[in-house]
Protein backbone atom coordinates (compact mmCIF):
# COMPACT_ATOMS: atom_id res chain seq x y z
CA UNK A 1 0.00 0.00 0.00
CA UNK A 2 1.14 3.15 -0.38
CA UNK A 3 1.19 4.84 3.17
CA UNK A 4 2.61 3.74 6.13
CA UNK A 5 0.45 3.40 9.02
CA UNK A 6 3.20 4.22 11.76
CA UNK A 7 2.83 8.21 10.25
CA UNK A 8 -0.21 8.05 8.19
CA UNK A 9 -4.29 7.40 9.96
CA UNK A 10 -5.82 7.51 6.57
CA UNK A 11 -5.15 7.91 2.74
CA UNK A 12 -5.86 8.43 -0.93
CA UNK A 13 -3.76 7.96 -3.69
CA UNK A 14 -4.55 8.73 -7.63
CA UNK A 15 -1.51 6.70 -10.13
CA UNK A 16 -3.36 8.42 -12.96
CA UNK A 17 -0.96 6.96 -14.68
CA UNK A 18 -2.56 3.36 -14.06
CA UNK A 19 -5.81 4.61 -15.23
CA UNK A 20 -6.81 3.40 -19.00
CA UNK A 21 -9.94 5.16 -20.64
CA UNK A 22 -12.35 2.57 -19.09
CA UNK A 23 -11.08 3.13 -15.85
CA UNK A 24 -12.41 7.18 -16.27
CA UNK A 25 -15.83 5.51 -16.90
CA UNK A 26 -16.12 3.33 -14.10
CA UNK A 27 -15.17 6.18 -11.54
CA UNK A 28 -18.40 6.78 -11.96
CA UNK A 29 -20.64 3.63 -11.20
CA UNK A 30 -17.87 0.85 -9.37
CA UNK A 31 -18.43 0.01 -5.75
CA UNK A 32 -15.39 -0.95 -4.79
CA UNK A 33 -12.74 1.80 -6.22
CA UNK A 34 -9.90 1.01 -3.61
CA UNK A 35 -9.40 -2.01 -5.50
CA UNK A 36 -8.45 -0.71 -8.70
CA UNK A 37 -5.09 0.33 -9.90
CA UNK A 38 -5.11 3.75 -10.57
CA UNK A 39 -6.42 4.17 -6.69
CA UNK A 40 -4.85 2.83 -3.60
CA UNK A 41 -6.60 3.56 -0.32
CA UNK A 42 -7.98 1.47 2.52
CA UNK A 43 -9.97 -1.36 1.35
CA UNK A 44 -13.59 -1.64 3.16
CA UNK A 45 -13.66 2.67 3.18
CA UNK A 46 -15.46 4.88 0.74
CA UNK A 47 -13.25 8.02 -0.20
CA UNK A 48 -15.47 9.04 -3.07
CA UNK A 49 -19.04 8.16 -2.08
CA UNK A 50 -21.35 10.54 -3.98
CA UNK A 51 -21.38 11.83 -7.63
CA UNK A 52 -19.88 15.20 -6.91
CA UNK A 53 -17.12 13.83 -5.59
CA UNK A 54 -16.50 11.22 -7.98
CA UNK A 55 -16.50 13.74 -10.86
CA UNK A 56 -13.71 15.46 -8.84
CA UNK A 57 -11.81 12.26 -8.88
CA UNK A 58 -12.64 11.55 -12.73
CA UNK A 59 -11.53 15.76 -13.59
CA UNK A 60 -8.58 15.38 -11.35
CA UNK A 61 -7.46 11.45 -12.90
CA UNK A 62 -8.41 13.37 -16.46
CA UNK A 63 -6.41 15.88 -16.27
CA UNK A 64 -3.33 14.41 -14.82
CA UNK A 65 -3.77 11.87 -18.09
CA UNK A 66 -3.34 14.01 -20.70
CA UNK A 67 -0.49 16.38 -18.77
CA UNK A 68 1.43 13.03 -18.50
CA UNK A 69 0.52 12.95 -22.65
CA UNK A 70 2.20 15.81 -23.16
CA UNK A 71 4.92 15.76 -21.07
CA UNK A 72 8.09 15.33 -22.94
CA UNK A 73 6.64 18.13 -26.00
CA UNK A 74 5.86 20.04 -23.28
CA UNK A 75 8.92 20.18 -21.37
CA UNK A 76 10.87 20.44 -24.77
CA UNK A 77 9.11 22.93 -26.50
CA UNK A 78 9.37 24.94 -23.17
CA UNK A 79 12.71 24.78 -22.93
CA UNK A 80 13.58 25.86 -26.15
CA UNK A 81 11.15 29.10 -26.16
CA UNK A 82 12.59 29.78 -22.91
CA UNK A 83 16.55 29.51 -25.02
CA UNK A 84 15.14 31.31 -27.69
CA UNK A 85 13.37 34.32 -24.94
CA UNK A 86 17.36 34.88 -24.25
CA UNK A 87 19.12 35.44 -27.49
CA UNK A 88 18.76 38.99 -27.50
CA UNK A 89 19.63 39.67 -24.03
CA UNK A 90 23.13 37.14 -24.81
CA UNK A 91 23.89 39.39 -27.87
CA UNK A 92 23.21 42.66 -26.69
CA UNK A 93 19.67 43.29 -28.11
CA UNK A 94 17.49 42.40 -31.35
CA UNK A 95 19.33 44.85 -33.57
CA UNK A 96 22.75 43.41 -33.01
CA UNK A 97 21.49 39.82 -32.53
CA UNK A 98 20.43 40.10 -36.49
CA UNK A 99 23.83 41.43 -37.14
CA UNK A 100 25.31 38.35 -35.73
CA UNK A 101 23.31 36.23 -37.28
CA UNK A 102 24.32 37.85 -40.56
CA UNK A 103 28.17 37.49 -39.33
CA UNK A 104 27.82 33.55 -37.76
CA UNK A 105 28.70 35.23 -34.80
CA UNK A 106 25.78 34.41 -32.66
CA UNK A 107 26.41 34.12 -28.78
CA UNK A 108 24.45 30.70 -27.41
CA UNK A 109 22.64 31.65 -24.29
CA UNK A 110 24.60 29.96 -20.97
CA UNK A 111 21.58 29.05 -18.93
CA UNK A 112 23.93 29.27 -15.29
CA UNK A 113 25.34 32.50 -16.28
CA UNK A 114 24.33 35.61 -14.13
CA UNK A 115 22.02 36.98 -17.46
CA UNK A 116 20.09 34.12 -18.39
CA UNK A 117 16.25 34.58 -17.30
CA UNK A 118 13.97 31.66 -17.08
CA UNK A 119 10.26 32.08 -18.98
CA UNK A 120 8.65 33.80 -15.54
CA UNK A 121 11.55 36.18 -15.89
CA UNK A 122 10.56 36.56 -19.25
CA UNK A 123 6.83 36.70 -18.24
CA UNK A 124 7.57 40.19 -15.96
CA UNK A 125 11.40 41.20 -16.44
CA UNK A 126 11.25 43.30 -13.62
CA UNK A 127 13.76 42.76 -10.71
CA UNK A 128 14.18 46.42 -8.89
CA UNK A 129 12.26 45.80 -5.80
CA UNK A 130 9.11 48.65 -5.52
CA UNK A 131 11.53 52.54 -4.67
CA UNK A 132 8.28 53.59 -2.63
CA UNK A 133 8.81 51.11 -0.19
CA UNK A 134 11.68 50.48 2.64
CA UNK A 135 12.47 46.95 4.11
CA UNK A 136 11.42 48.04 7.12
CA UNK A 137 8.04 49.42 6.63
CA UNK A 138 5.39 47.88 8.66
CA UNK A 139 3.81 46.48 5.12
CA UNK A 140 6.64 45.85 2.94
CA UNK A 141 6.01 42.41 3.35
CA UNK A 142 4.15 41.48 0.69
CA UNK A 143 5.91 43.30 -1.96
CA UNK A 144 9.31 41.82 -0.60
CA UNK A 145 8.08 38.26 -0.54
CA UNK A 146 6.21 38.20 -4.15
CA UNK A 147 9.87 39.52 -5.88
CA UNK A 148 12.05 36.81 -3.49
CA UNK A 149 9.38 34.37 -4.99
CA UNK A 150 9.80 35.57 -8.99
CA UNK A 151 13.14 34.99 -8.21
CA UNK A 152 13.02 32.04 -6.56
CA UNK A 153 12.62 31.20 -10.65
CA UNK A 154 16.03 32.43 -11.73
CA UNK A 155 19.17 30.23 -11.65
CA UNK A 156 21.82 30.53 -8.86
CA UNK A 157 23.74 33.01 -10.45
CA UNK A 158 20.89 35.45 -11.99
CA UNK A 159 19.88 35.15 -8.13
CA UNK A 160 22.82 35.88 -6.76
CA UNK A 161 23.46 39.13 -8.88
CA UNK A 162 20.61 40.55 -8.15
CA UNK A 163 20.23 40.37 -4.59
CA UNK A 164 23.35 41.25 -3.92
CA UNK A 165 23.71 44.44 -6.54
CA UNK A 166 20.35 45.49 -7.23
CA UNK A 167 18.86 44.65 -3.86
CA UNK A 168 22.02 45.32 -1.90
CA UNK A 169 20.65 42.45 0.39
CA UNK A 170 23.30 39.39 1.91
CA UNK A 171 22.43 36.27 -0.27
CA UNK A 172 22.91 33.36 1.76
CA UNK A 173 22.19 30.13 -0.51
CA UNK A 174 20.06 28.83 -3.38
CA UNK A 175 18.83 24.90 -2.63
CA UNK A 176 17.86 22.43 -4.77
CA UNK A 177 16.20 19.36 -2.63
CA UNK A 178 15.59 15.72 -3.02
CA UNK A 179 12.60 14.13 -3.08
CA UNK A 180 12.16 10.72 -1.67
CA UNK A 181 9.09 9.45 -3.49
CA UNK A 182 9.98 10.49 -6.80
CA UNK A 183 14.05 10.18 -6.42
CA UNK A 184 15.13 13.50 -7.91
CA UNK A 185 15.52 17.32 -7.38
CA UNK A 186 12.24 18.39 -7.34
CA UNK A 187 12.19 20.89 -5.08
CA UNK A 188 14.43 24.56 -5.22
CA UNK A 189 14.48 27.33 -3.14
CA UNK A 190 16.61 30.50 -2.01
CA UNK A 191 17.49 32.25 1.25
CA UNK A 192 18.85 35.95 2.01
CA UNK A 193 18.97 38.75 4.70
CA UNK A 194 18.88 42.45 4.82
CA UNK A 195 22.07 42.72 5.67
CA UNK A 196 25.22 40.61 6.61
CA UNK A 197 25.65 41.90 9.80
CA UNK A 198 22.95 42.28 12.54
CA UNK A 199 20.50 41.33 10.05
CA UNK A 200 16.82 42.02 10.91
CA UNK A 201 14.98 40.13 8.43
CA UNK A 202 15.83 36.67 6.84
CA UNK A 203 13.88 35.77 3.63
CA UNK A 204 13.12 32.30 2.56
CA UNK A 205 11.22 31.48 -0.98
CA UNK A 206 9.96 28.64 -2.49
CA UNK A 207 10.28 28.20 -6.40
CA UNK A 208 6.47 27.56 -7.95
CA UNK A 209 4.95 25.79 -10.83
CA UNK A 210 7.28 26.46 -14.08
CA UNK A 211 4.86 27.10 -16.89
CA UNK A 212 6.26 24.11 -19.26
CA UNK A 213 6.42 21.54 -16.46
CA UNK A 214 3.66 19.13 -16.58
CA UNK A 215 5.17 17.18 -13.54
CA UNK A 216 4.25 20.36 -11.50
CA UNK A 217 0.65 20.93 -13.09
CA UNK A 218 0.49 17.16 -12.40
CA UNK A 219 1.09 18.03 -8.58
CA UNK A 220 -1.60 20.84 -8.28
CA UNK A 221 -4.27 19.07 -9.90
CA UNK A 222 -3.70 16.04 -8.01
CA UNK A 223 -6.48 15.00 -5.04
CA UNK A 224 -3.94 12.74 -2.92
CA UNK A 225 -3.94 12.73 0.47
CA UNK A 226 -1.86 11.99 3.75
CA UNK A 227 -4.21 12.19 7.08
CA UNK A 228 -2.08 12.77 9.67
CA UNK A 229 -3.39 12.14 13.45
CA UNK A 230 -4.67 15.72 15.22
CA UNK A 231 -3.88 17.42 12.08
CA UNK A 232 -6.01 16.52 9.01
CA UNK A 233 -5.73 15.45 5.53
CA UNK A 234 -2.55 16.65 3.88
CA UNK A 235 -1.65 17.24 -0.18
CA UNK A 236 0.79 14.41 -0.64
CA UNK A 237 2.61 15.96 -3.50
CA UNK A 238 3.33 19.02 -1.60
CA UNK A 239 4.49 17.20 1.20
CA UNK A 240 7.06 14.90 -0.87
CA UNK A 241 8.40 17.72 -2.14
CA UNK A 242 9.29 19.45 1.18
CA UNK A 243 10.61 16.25 2.16
CA UNK A 244 8.27 13.70 3.44
CA UNK A 245 10.54 10.53 4.24
CA UNK A 246 9.54 7.03 3.14
CA UNK A 247 7.80 4.62 5.35
CA UNK A 248 8.64 7.91 8.22
CA UNK A 249 6.39 10.50 7.51
CA UNK A 250 7.74 13.47 9.39
CA UNK A 251 10.34 12.77 12.28
CA UNK A 252 11.21 15.53 14.08
CA UNK A 253 14.79 14.57 13.20
CA UNK A 254 16.47 12.76 10.57
CA UNK A 255 20.06 12.01 9.54
CA UNK A 256 22.55 13.97 8.87
CA UNK A 257 25.30 12.18 7.59
CA UNK A 258 27.70 13.77 4.76
CA UNK A 259 26.35 11.06 2.02
CA UNK A 260 22.79 12.38 3.13
CA UNK A 261 20.72 13.92 0.50
CA UNK A 262 19.12 17.42 1.57
CA UNK A 263 15.29 17.48 2.28
CA UNK A 264 13.80 21.18 2.04
CA UNK A 265 12.35 21.17 5.13
CA UNK A 266 15.00 19.57 7.11
CA UNK A 267 17.66 21.72 5.78
CA UNK A 268 15.98 25.15 5.78
CA UNK A 269 14.88 24.74 9.25
CA UNK A 270 18.74 23.87 10.17
CA UNK A 271 19.77 26.93 8.44
CA UNK A 272 17.11 29.35 9.92
CA UNK A 273 17.96 28.47 13.52
CA UNK A 274 21.60 28.63 12.76
CA UNK A 275 21.32 32.42 11.19
CA UNK A 276 18.50 33.68 13.57
CA UNK A 277 20.60 32.70 16.83
CA UNK A 278 22.91 35.35 15.78
CA UNK A 279 20.71 38.07 16.79
CA UNK A 280 17.75 37.72 18.90
CA UNK A 281 15.70 40.63 17.49
CA UNK A 282 16.07 39.13 14.07
CA UNK A 283 12.59 37.55 12.45
CA UNK A 284 11.96 35.25 8.88
CA UNK A 285 9.12 35.37 6.26
CA UNK A 286 8.34 32.50 4.37
CA UNK A 287 7.38 33.31 0.53
CA UNK A 288 6.00 31.48 -2.36
CA UNK A 289 4.06 32.17 -6.01
CA UNK A 290 1.93 29.08 -6.84
CA UNK A 291 3.34 25.75 -6.22
CA UNK A 292 5.70 27.91 -3.96
CA UNK A 293 3.21 29.33 -1.95
CA UNK A 294 1.76 25.70 -0.86
CA UNK A 295 5.01 25.08 0.29
CA UNK A 296 5.59 27.64 2.56
CA UNK A 297 2.48 27.46 4.16
CA UNK A 298 3.19 24.11 4.62
CA UNK A 299 6.70 24.61 5.64
CA UNK A 300 5.14 26.35 8.74
CA UNK A 301 2.66 23.83 9.68
CA UNK A 302 5.23 20.91 10.15
CA UNK A 303 6.92 23.48 12.03
CA UNK A 304 3.96 23.74 14.77
CA UNK A 305 3.56 19.59 14.59
CA UNK A 306 6.96 19.68 16.06
CA UNK A 307 6.09 22.24 17.71
CA UNK A 308 9.26 24.20 17.06
CA UNK A 309 8.58 26.89 19.29
CA UNK A 310 11.44 29.51 18.98
CA UNK A 311 11.08 29.61 15.32
CA UNK A 312 7.60 30.45 15.50
CA UNK A 313 8.01 33.37 17.51
CA UNK A 314 10.74 34.35 14.84
CA UNK A 315 8.38 33.60 11.92
CA UNK A 316 7.30 37.19 11.08
CA UNK A 317 4.53 36.20 8.13
CA UNK A 318 3.84 33.87 5.60
CA UNK A 319 3.28 35.51 2.05
CA UNK A 320 1.56 33.51 -0.55
CA UNK A 321 0.63 34.39 -4.04
CA UNK A 322 -1.59 32.10 -6.33
CA UNK A 323 -1.31 29.55 -3.97
CA UNK A 324 -3.30 25.99 -4.36
CA UNK A 325 -5.03 24.45 -1.63
CA UNK A 326 -2.89 22.04 0.67
CA UNK A 327 -5.50 20.36 3.54
CA UNK A 328 -8.92 19.91 4.52
CA UNK A 329 -10.88 22.01 6.88
CA UNK A 330 -9.75 20.16 9.61
CA UNK A 331 -5.97 20.97 9.11
CA UNK A 332 -7.29 24.45 8.79
CA UNK A 333 -9.02 24.53 11.72
CA UNK A 334 -5.47 22.85 13.02
CA UNK A 335 -3.50 25.63 11.63
CA UNK A 336 -5.28 29.05 12.67
CA UNK A 337 -5.44 27.61 16.55
CA UNK A 338 -1.47 27.35 16.50
CA UNK A 339 -0.80 30.68 13.99
CA UNK A 340 -3.47 32.05 16.78
CA UNK A 341 -1.24 31.13 19.44
CA UNK A 342 1.74 32.39 18.22
CA UNK A 343 0.12 35.33 16.57
CA UNK A 344 1.85 34.46 12.94
CA UNK A 345 0.35 36.45 9.89
CA UNK A 346 -0.94 34.53 7.10
CA UNK A 347 -1.39 36.35 3.97
CA UNK A 348 -2.55 34.44 0.81
CA UNK A 349 -3.06 36.53 -2.24
CA UNK A 350 -5.26 35.70 -5.09
CA UNK A 351 -5.28 37.93 -8.46
CA UNK A 352 -8.89 37.78 -10.13
CA UNK A 353 -9.40 34.82 -12.36
CA UNK A 354 -6.30 33.15 -11.04
CA UNK A 355 -6.79 29.40 -11.87
CA UNK A 356 -4.29 27.96 -9.38
CA UNK A 357 -5.76 29.25 -5.75
CA UNK A 358 -8.63 27.50 -7.36
CA UNK A 359 -6.95 23.94 -7.29
CA UNK A 360 -7.04 21.15 -6.07
CA UNK A 361 -11.00 21.18 -6.26
CA UNK A 362 -12.25 22.46 -3.48
CA UNK A 363 -14.83 20.05 -0.86
CA UNK A 364 -14.74 19.24 2.97
CA UNK A 365 -13.78 15.84 2.23
CA UNK A 366 -10.81 16.70 0.14
CA UNK A 367 -9.16 20.48 0.18
CA UNK A 368 -10.52 23.63 1.58
CA UNK A 369 -7.71 27.14 1.94
CA UNK A 370 -8.03 28.60 5.44
CA UNK A 371 -7.70 31.84 6.88
CA UNK A 372 -8.52 35.38 5.29
CA UNK A 373 -7.99 35.78 1.55
CA UNK A 374 -6.71 38.73 0.26
CA UNK A 375 -8.50 39.15 -3.24
CA UNK A 376 -7.38 41.74 -5.77
CA UNK A 377 -9.91 42.10 -8.61
CA UNK A 378 -8.33 43.48 -12.23
CA UNK A 379 -8.33 47.13 -11.10
CA UNK A 380 -5.81 45.58 -8.48
CA UNK A 381 -8.98 47.01 -5.93
CA UNK A 382 -8.40 44.66 -2.94
CA UNK A 383 -10.54 43.37 -0.63
CA UNK A 384 -10.63 40.33 2.43
CA UNK A 385 -13.25 37.43 2.25
CA UNK A 386 -13.39 34.26 2.90
CA UNK A 387 -13.15 32.76 -0.09
CA UNK A 388 -11.97 34.08 -3.74
CA UNK A 389 -15.18 34.15 -5.87
CA UNK A 390 -15.80 31.01 -8.31
CA UNK A 391 -14.03 28.76 -6.21
CA UNK A 392 -13.88 25.61 -8.20
CA UNK A 393 -12.70 27.50 -11.42
CA UNK A 394 -14.85 25.23 -13.60
CA UNK A 395 -18.42 27.46 -13.71
CA UNK A 396 -20.66 27.96 -16.68
CA UNK A 397 -21.93 31.06 -15.22
CA UNK A 398 -18.23 32.49 -15.11
CA UNK A 399 -17.52 31.64 -18.67
CA UNK A 400 -18.43 34.56 -20.07
CA UNK A 401 -16.89 37.00 -17.31
CA UNK A 402 -13.24 35.83 -17.28
CA UNK A 403 -13.62 35.98 -20.26
CA UNK A 404 -14.45 39.82 -20.73
CA UNK A 405 -11.70 39.82 -17.98
CA UNK A 406 -9.19 38.50 -19.99
CA UNK A 407 -10.12 40.84 -22.85
CA UNK A 408 -9.54 43.73 -20.59
CA UNK A 409 -6.16 42.61 -19.05
CA UNK A 410 -5.31 42.38 -22.40
CA UNK A 411 -6.12 46.02 -23.00
CA UNK A 412 -4.78 47.58 -19.55
CA UNK A 413 -1.67 45.91 -20.86
CA UNK A 414 -1.23 49.12 -23.23
CA UNK A 415 -2.67 51.73 -20.93
CA UNK A 416 -0.68 51.26 -17.45
CA UNK A 417 2.48 52.10 -19.03
CA UNK A 418 0.68 55.67 -19.81
CA UNK A 419 -1.24 55.87 -16.43
CA UNK A 420 1.65 54.32 -14.03
CA UNK A 421 5.07 54.55 -16.02
CA UNK A 422 7.64 52.63 -18.17
CA UNK A 423 7.69 49.81 -15.24
CA UNK A 424 4.70 48.79 -15.96
CA UNK A 425 5.12 48.32 -19.75
CA UNK A 426 4.61 44.90 -21.06
CA UNK A 427 6.78 43.67 -24.17
CA UNK A 428 5.50 41.04 -26.99
CA UNK A 429 5.62 38.03 -25.03
CA UNK A 430 4.28 39.08 -22.21
CA UNK A 431 1.20 40.76 -24.29
CA UNK A 432 1.16 37.03 -26.28
CA UNK A 433 0.63 35.21 -23.10
CA UNK A 434 -2.24 37.46 -22.26
CA UNK A 435 -3.99 36.15 -25.35
CA UNK A 436 -3.19 32.93 -23.43
CA UNK A 437 -5.88 33.63 -21.46
CA UNK A 438 -8.88 33.76 -24.07
CA UNK A 439 -8.03 30.38 -24.70
CA UNK A 440 -7.07 28.94 -21.13
CA UNK A 441 -9.24 31.19 -18.44
CA UNK A 442 -7.28 32.50 -15.82
CA UNK A 443 -4.02 30.78 -16.82
CA UNK A 444 -2.23 34.30 -17.93
CA UNK A 445 -3.42 35.53 -14.64
CA UNK A 446 -1.50 33.20 -12.94
CA UNK A 447 2.08 34.89 -13.43
CA UNK A 448 3.93 36.90 -11.23
CA UNK A 449 3.19 40.08 -13.48
CA UNK A 450 -0.42 40.54 -11.81
CA UNK A 451 1.25 39.91 -8.42
CA UNK A 452 3.88 42.05 -8.79
CA UNK A 453 1.61 44.73 -9.89
CA UNK A 454 -1.03 44.53 -7.11
CA UNK A 455 1.39 44.88 -4.39
CA UNK A 456 2.69 47.70 -6.05
CA UNK A 457 -0.64 49.38 -7.18
CA UNK A 458 -3.74 47.75 -5.15
CA UNK A 459 -5.11 49.06 -2.15
CA UNK A 460 -7.35 47.21 0.65
CA UNK A 461 -9.02 47.89 3.66
CA UNK A 462 -9.24 46.35 6.73
CA UNK A 463 -6.20 44.28 6.39
CA UNK A 464 -6.27 41.45 9.27
CA UNK A 465 -2.83 42.37 10.86
CA UNK A 466 -2.36 39.21 12.51
CA UNK A 467 -3.62 35.38 13.08
CA UNK A 468 -5.31 37.16 16.42
CA UNK A 469 -7.63 39.04 14.01
CA UNK A 470 -8.58 36.40 12.07
CA UNK A 471 -9.61 33.99 14.35
CA UNK A 472 -11.81 36.85 15.93
CA UNK A 473 -13.27 37.61 12.74
CA UNK A 474 -13.80 33.56 12.30
CA UNK A 475 -15.41 33.48 16.21
CA UNK A 476 -17.70 36.51 15.58
CA UNK A 477 -19.30 34.44 12.58
CA UNK A 478 -19.93 31.57 14.69
CA UNK A 479 -21.87 33.55 17.52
Amino acid sequence: MGCNKEFCKDYLELKAEEASCYDLFRIFYSCELEKKKFLDAPEGTDKIRGIQRRWIVFVSVSMQRFLLSVRKPMNIIGSKVELLLNYPSCNGGLLKLFFNIILGEVIRPDMKSENFMSMIGQLDWRVDLDETKNVGDNYNGPSLAIMAAKLSYENEAFTKKVITHNWQMDFIKFYSFWNAYQEVYTTQAIMFQDKVEDSNLVVVAFRGTIPYNADHWITDVDLSWYELEGVGKLHAGFMKALGLQKNKGWPKEIDESPDQKLFAYYQIRKELKMILSKNEKAKFILAGHSLGGALAILFAAILTMHEEEWLLDRLEGVYTFGQPRVGDPQFGNFMKDKFYKYDVKYYRHVYSNDMVPRLPYDDTTFFKHFGSCLYYNSFYNGKVVEEEPNKNYFSVLWFFPMLLIAVYEFIRGFILPWTKGSHYREDWFQTMFRMVGFVIRGLSAHTPIDYVNLTRLGSILHLPKSAHQDQDQDRHKDD
